[in-house]
Protein backbone atom coordinates (compact mmCIF):
# COMPACT_ATOMS: atom_id res chain seq x y z
CA UNK A 1 0.00 0.00 0.00
CA UNK A 2 1.71 3.17 -1.22
CA UNK A 3 0.66 6.55 0.08
CA UNK A 4 0.87 9.67 -2.02
CA UNK A 5 1.51 13.15 -0.72
CA UNK A 6 -1.54 15.39 -0.72
CA UNK A 7 -0.36 18.79 -1.85
CA UNK A 8 -3.20 20.05 -3.99
CA UNK A 9 -6.82 19.05 -4.56
CA UNK A 10 -8.91 20.32 -7.47
CA UNK A 11 -12.59 19.85 -8.12
CA UNK A 12 -16.09 21.19 -7.74
CA UNK A 13 -18.02 21.61 -4.50
CA UNK A 14 -21.41 20.72 -3.02
CA UNK A 15 -22.98 22.81 -0.25
CA UNK A 16 -24.31 20.81 2.71
CA UNK A 17 -25.59 23.59 4.99
CA UNK A 18 -26.09 23.44 8.72
CA UNK A 19 -24.16 23.48 11.98
CA UNK A 20 -23.64 20.45 14.22
CA UNK A 21 -23.95 17.87 11.45
CA UNK A 22 -23.22 14.82 13.56
CA UNK A 23 -21.88 11.43 12.58
CA UNK A 24 -25.34 9.85 12.81
CA UNK A 25 -26.56 12.25 10.15
CA UNK A 26 -23.47 11.58 8.06
CA UNK A 27 -24.12 7.83 8.27
CA UNK A 28 -27.00 6.29 10.27
CA UNK A 29 -26.10 3.82 13.01
CA UNK A 30 -27.69 0.84 11.25
CA UNK A 31 -24.90 0.94 8.66
CA UNK A 32 -22.22 0.37 11.29
CA UNK A 33 -22.72 -3.41 11.27
CA UNK A 34 -20.70 -3.88 8.07
CA UNK A 35 -17.67 -6.17 8.05
CA UNK A 36 -15.80 -3.94 5.59
CA UNK A 37 -16.19 -0.29 4.64
CA UNK A 38 -16.90 -1.15 0.99
CA UNK A 39 -20.09 0.44 -0.25
CA UNK A 40 -20.47 2.89 2.64
CA UNK A 41 -20.48 5.79 0.21
CA UNK A 42 -24.04 4.83 -0.71
CA UNK A 43 -25.12 5.39 2.91
CA UNK A 44 -23.76 8.95 3.14
CA UNK A 45 -26.50 11.24 4.56
CA UNK A 46 -28.94 8.42 3.80
CA UNK A 47 -31.76 9.44 6.12
CA UNK A 48 -31.58 13.01 4.84
CA UNK A 49 -31.50 11.89 1.22
CA UNK A 50 -34.30 9.32 1.26
CA UNK A 51 -37.69 9.14 2.92
CA UNK A 52 -40.18 6.33 3.38
CA UNK A 53 -39.91 3.70 0.68
CA UNK A 54 -36.64 5.16 -0.56
CA UNK A 55 -38.28 8.31 -1.92
CA UNK A 56 -35.59 10.92 -2.79
CA UNK A 57 -35.81 14.03 -0.64
CA UNK A 58 -33.70 16.29 -2.84
CA UNK A 59 -30.48 16.39 -0.82
CA UNK A 60 -27.67 18.47 -2.40
CA UNK A 61 -25.35 15.46 -2.83
CA UNK A 62 -27.95 13.93 -5.18
CA UNK A 63 -28.46 17.06 -7.27
CA UNK A 64 -27.24 16.49 -10.86
CA UNK A 65 -25.41 19.82 -10.90
CA UNK A 66 -23.19 18.72 -8.01
CA UNK A 67 -22.41 15.27 -9.33
CA UNK A 68 -18.71 14.44 -9.19
CA UNK A 69 -17.88 17.08 -6.57
CA UNK A 70 -14.80 16.51 -4.42
CA UNK A 71 -15.40 19.30 -1.89
CA UNK A 72 -18.13 19.59 0.75
CA UNK A 73 -18.96 23.04 2.14
CA UNK A 74 -20.69 22.87 5.51
CA UNK A 75 -21.20 24.59 8.86
CA UNK A 76 -19.66 24.64 12.32
CA UNK A 77 -18.85 21.64 14.51
CA UNK A 78 -18.95 19.23 11.58
CA UNK A 79 -18.65 15.54 12.52
CA UNK A 80 -19.76 15.91 16.13
CA UNK A 81 -21.51 13.11 18.01
CA UNK A 82 -20.28 9.54 18.34
CA UNK A 83 -16.73 8.77 17.25
CA UNK A 84 -17.60 6.37 14.43
CA UNK A 85 -14.90 5.89 11.81
CA UNK A 86 -17.67 4.99 9.37
CA UNK A 87 -18.55 8.68 8.94
CA UNK A 88 -15.34 9.75 7.18
CA UNK A 89 -15.26 6.37 5.44
CA UNK A 90 -18.67 7.16 3.93
CA UNK A 91 -17.47 10.61 2.88
CA UNK A 92 -14.34 9.45 1.08
CA UNK A 93 -16.05 6.41 -0.48
CA UNK A 94 -18.70 8.74 -1.89
CA UNK A 95 -15.90 10.58 -3.69
CA UNK A 96 -15.25 13.57 -1.43
CA UNK A 97 -11.67 14.49 -0.55
CA UNK A 98 -12.06 17.86 1.17
CA UNK A 99 -14.45 19.28 3.76
CA UNK A 100 -14.67 23.04 4.28
CA UNK A 101 -16.31 23.86 7.61
CA UNK A 102 -16.14 26.35 10.45
CA UNK A 103 -14.87 23.77 12.93
CA UNK A 104 -14.73 20.01 13.48
CA UNK A 105 -15.20 17.48 16.22
CA UNK A 106 -11.70 16.41 17.23
CA UNK A 107 -12.11 12.65 16.75
CA UNK A 108 -13.82 13.10 13.39
CA UNK A 109 -10.96 15.34 12.29
CA UNK A 110 -8.38 12.72 13.28
CA UNK A 111 -10.23 9.87 11.57
CA UNK A 112 -10.61 11.96 8.43
CA UNK A 113 -6.93 12.87 8.34
CA UNK A 114 -5.96 9.21 8.58
CA UNK A 115 -8.06 8.50 5.47
CA UNK A 116 -6.59 11.40 3.52
CA UNK A 117 -9.62 13.67 3.79
CA UNK A 118 -8.39 17.25 4.09
CA UNK A 119 -10.50 19.16 6.64
CA UNK A 120 -9.98 22.91 6.41
CA UNK A 121 -11.69 25.81 8.15
CA UNK A 122 -13.03 29.13 6.94
CA UNK A 123 -15.12 31.78 8.73
CA UNK A 124 -18.90 31.82 8.29
CA UNK A 125 -18.90 34.77 5.88
CA UNK A 126 -16.37 33.20 3.53
CA UNK A 127 -18.17 29.85 3.51
CA UNK A 128 -21.42 31.67 2.75
CA UNK A 129 -19.66 33.40 -0.13
CA UNK A 130 -18.43 30.07 -1.51
CA UNK A 131 -21.87 28.52 -1.11
CA UNK A 132 -23.45 31.36 -3.08
CA UNK A 133 -20.76 30.95 -5.71
CA UNK A 134 -21.41 27.24 -6.31
CA UNK A 135 -25.17 27.71 -6.26
CA UNK A 136 -24.78 30.27 -9.02
CA UNK A 137 -22.25 28.16 -10.95
CA UNK A 138 -21.91 24.54 -9.75
CA UNK A 139 -19.03 23.99 -12.17
CA UNK A 140 -16.80 26.50 -10.39
CA UNK A 141 -13.40 24.88 -9.85
CA UNK A 142 -11.94 24.85 -6.35
CA UNK A 143 -8.18 24.52 -5.91
CA UNK A 144 -6.91 23.72 -2.43
CA UNK A 145 -3.18 24.14 -1.88
CA UNK A 146 -2.29 22.28 1.30
CA UNK A 147 1.28 23.53 1.39
CA UNK A 148 0.49 27.25 1.35
CA UNK A 149 -2.94 26.84 3.02
CA UNK A 150 -4.99 28.57 0.35
CA UNK A 151 -8.24 27.83 -1.45
CA UNK A 152 -8.90 29.46 -4.80
CA UNK A 153 -12.37 29.62 -6.34
CA UNK A 154 -14.15 32.07 -8.59
CA UNK A 155 -11.01 34.13 -9.10
CA UNK A 156 -10.54 34.73 -5.38
CA UNK A 157 -8.04 33.19 -2.97
CA UNK A 158 -8.93 32.40 0.63
CA UNK A 159 -6.56 31.61 3.49
CA UNK A 160 -7.80 28.37 5.03
CA UNK A 161 -7.10 26.94 8.43
CA UNK A 162 -5.51 23.51 8.66
CA UNK A 163 -3.82 22.01 11.70
CA UNK A 164 -0.03 21.90 11.48
CA UNK A 165 0.15 18.18 12.25
CA UNK A 166 -2.39 17.24 9.59
CA UNK A 167 -0.76 19.48 7.00
CA UNK A 168 2.66 17.96 7.69
CA UNK A 169 1.25 14.43 7.50
CA UNK A 170 -0.35 15.12 4.11
CA UNK A 171 2.82 16.64 2.70
CA UNK A 172 5.09 13.93 4.18
CA UNK A 173 2.83 10.98 3.25
CA UNK A 174 2.50 9.94 6.89
CA UNK A 175 -1.23 10.49 7.39
CA UNK A 176 -2.16 6.78 7.34
CA UNK A 177 -0.38 5.05 10.23
CA UNK A 178 -1.54 1.57 9.16
CA UNK A 179 -0.20 2.06 5.64
CA UNK A 180 3.05 3.31 7.14
CA UNK A 181 3.26 0.17 9.25
CA UNK A 182 2.61 -2.09 6.26
CA UNK A 183 5.37 -0.47 4.22
CA UNK A 184 7.84 -1.67 6.83
CA UNK A 185 6.91 -5.35 6.68
CA UNK A 186 10.16 -6.44 5.03
CA UNK A 187 12.29 -4.55 7.52
CA UNK A 188 10.24 -5.98 10.37
CA UNK A 189 10.72 -9.53 9.09
CA UNK A 190 14.48 -9.01 8.77
CA UNK A 191 14.72 -7.63 12.28
CA UNK A 192 12.64 -10.49 13.65
CA UNK A 193 14.84 -13.06 11.92
CA UNK A 194 17.97 -11.43 13.34
CA UNK A 195 16.77 -11.48 16.94
CA UNK A 196 18.38 -14.18 19.11
CA UNK A 197 15.06 -14.87 20.79
CA UNK A 198 11.36 -14.26 20.28
CA UNK A 199 8.68 -13.37 22.75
Amino acid sequence: MKLEAIRQVKGTAVPVPGDDIDTDRIIPARYLKCVTFDGLGLALFFDERFGEGGKPLGHPVDAPEYKGSRFIISGNNFGCGSSREHAPQAIIRAGYDVVIAGSYAEIFFGNSTTLGIVCVTLPDAERAELTALVKKDPKTEFVLDVEVRTLTAGGKTYNVGIKDGARKAFLDCTYDSLAQLLTGREQTAKLEAALPYRF
